[in-house]
């Protein structure tokens, strides 16, 4: 089974920025509905491979993509942040 990381976002404007720039990298992403546990300004959140993690945060950086957070679920449902 893959492991998935999450993104969430605190404006719909940044999750789509980021949403494109990931697909022109070529990373396998997904639209997700952002988990209530996860307090974020924007409905929208972005799932991809764990494997992919450091592509993903180099361009967020280089981008200047607006993030409030990195999450995993841990093996009880709760989302841990990484990265804010």
């Amino acid at each position: 089974m893959e492991s998935w990381l999450l993104i969430a976002f605190d404006s719909t404007q940044q999750a789509l920025r980021a949403e494109m720039l990931l697909e022109y990298a070529d990373i396998e992403i997904d639209l997700y509905p952002t988990p209530k546990t996860i307090t974020a300004g924007c409905a929208l959140s972005i799932q991809f491979p764990k494997e992919e993690l450091m592509s993903v945060q180099q361009i967020m950086k280089q981008e200047h993509v607006e993030i409030r957070g990195i999450y995993y679920k841990d093996n009880k449902d709760r989302y841990i942040c990484i990265e804010e």
